[in-house]
């Protein structure tokens, strides 16, 4: 895919500490995100090296290492074995033990968390362009390493500010901890955020003497639908419909079971439409997370699932009658146009990012209405599935560019 540009770089650096710390996991939308561009700059024809954090230092890994890493992350190979002081890092959980022993085994170069800029100035070439995709590893210590590198240039990608701006939503001391990442994403040489809506709000957030920011907006992927990686007991025989992303509490879920719960008192069992939840638990939900377990997880209207592949959730997605997105705040919204271009119509809040990115492909309703919500769901279960209007399909078709232009356009700018 390789674009040769007078910029080019003779080298790139992009970070994979939070793919690494997925293991296990399925991945978010962020994750996908530095999957995407690790895949597309292992293909292009600038050498690419990778950087992650693991237990007792850091790793550097070469072309190998990291085609050895997207192995594992694609399911191709399994992850190894973990000894020593990977078996020993209690916080970790098993599998990304594993993970972290295996870039170790993997890498190129190894050091402690004092030898870091030593391995970077040593091994990476002039003007290499270090790549932060995942907002993980963006700490002080790794900048002033990066920094090292002779005539080295830094670009960092910012997805959002809501930790920032909806502080009520986070876990305890992640607004901290936000906060200290982006005033070192302040220092980089260039930021790349996915939307017009994040662009203002990094403005504001970090002020006067902030580097340039450009919007680029994200890749939507066009994943095939796998009918046979679908669990048992799914699709349902009846009109469905699916929420996808992580139970956490900006993504509204609670307004979803509002609505079912209103729904069943008013429509016979066999016309009652059925919500999977498309996504694993997260935190700061223990009232929704609740209404959940009441429901053992497979209730006979509502149904959660976590874990599921690409392909599974294409085939559910597909075969949905909406995708419903009553997110409280985004910064750019990734399953919604994921679902418009398998031909999914998506209902989505009425924030500004999303008309933004979404335009006049997806059905906008307040977050807080409930009757509306209810409505439209009620309506739209009450007929056979319809695919997009052709005419918005289109639109879906021309707005959301896949990965391979997104990353053309990102080989012009690093």
């Amino acid at each position: 895919m390789g674009i040769t540009t007078n910029n080019t770089p003779p080298a790139r650096l992009l970070d994979v500490t939070r793919l690494t710390s997925r293991a296990g996991r399925g991945l978010t939308g962020v994750d996908r995100v530095e999957a995407a561009y690790l895949s597309a700059l292992l293909d292009d024809g600038v050498p690419l090296f990778g950087l992650a954090r693991v237990a007792p230092g850091y790793v550097l890994m070469d072309q190998a290492g990291l085609l050895a890493l997207r192995g594992r992350l694609c399911g191709e190979a399994p992850w190894g074995r973990a000894r020593g002081a990977f078996a020993l890092a209690r916080r970790l959980s098993r599998d990304q033990q594993r993970a972290q022993a295996d870039l170790w085994r993997h890498g190129w170069a190894r050091s402690s968390r004092w030898g870091l800029g030593a391995m970077l100035r040593r091994l990476l070439p002039r003007g290499t362009t270090y790549l932060n995709v995942g907002h993980s590893n963006l700490s002080a210590r790794v900048m002033r390493a990066v920094r090292q590198v002779p005539a080295v240039r830094i670009c960092v990608f910012l997805h959002d500010t809501i930790p920032l701006d909806y502080p009520q939503f986070q876990r305890d001391g992640s607004v901290a901890r936000f906060r200290r990442m982006l005033d070192v994403a302040g220092g980089a040489d260039l930021i790349l955020c996915n939307s017009g809506g994040t662009r203002d709000r990094l403005r504001v957030h970090l002020g006067p003497g902030a580097p340039g920011i450009r919007v680029l907006g994200l890749g939507v992927a066009r994943p095939v639908p796998r009918p046979d990686e679908v669990p048992a007991g799914l699709p349902p025989d009846r009109p469905y419909f699916v929420v996808t992303g992580t139970i956490e509490p900006r993504k509204n879920h609670a307004l979803l079971l509002d609505v079912w719960a209103a729904l069943e008192s008013e429509v016979p069992a066999a016309k009652m439409p059925v919500l999977v939840i498309c996504g694993a638990r997260g935190w700061r939900n223990e009232a929704v997370l609740a209404r959940l377990d009441q429901l053992g997880g497979s209730g006979a209207n509502i149904i959660e699932v976590a874990g599921l592949s690409d392909g599974a959730l294409a085939a559910l997605t597909q075969g949905a009658h909406a995708s419903l997105f009553p997110s409280l705040a985004e910064g750019f919204g990734l399953p919604p146009a994921e679902a418009a271009v398998l031909g999914t119509q998506p209902i989505c809040s009425d924030l500004p990012v999303l008309r933004e990115v979404l335009g006049p492909v997806a059905v906008y309703l307040a977050p807080q209405d409930r009757a509306a919500w209810q409505r439209v769901i009620r309506d739209l279960s009450d007929r056979d599935r319809r695919p997009l209007d052709p005419e918005i399909a289109a639109e879906a078709e021309q707005r959301f560019a896949p990965w391979d232009a997104h990353i053309n356009i990102l080989l012009t700018i690093i």
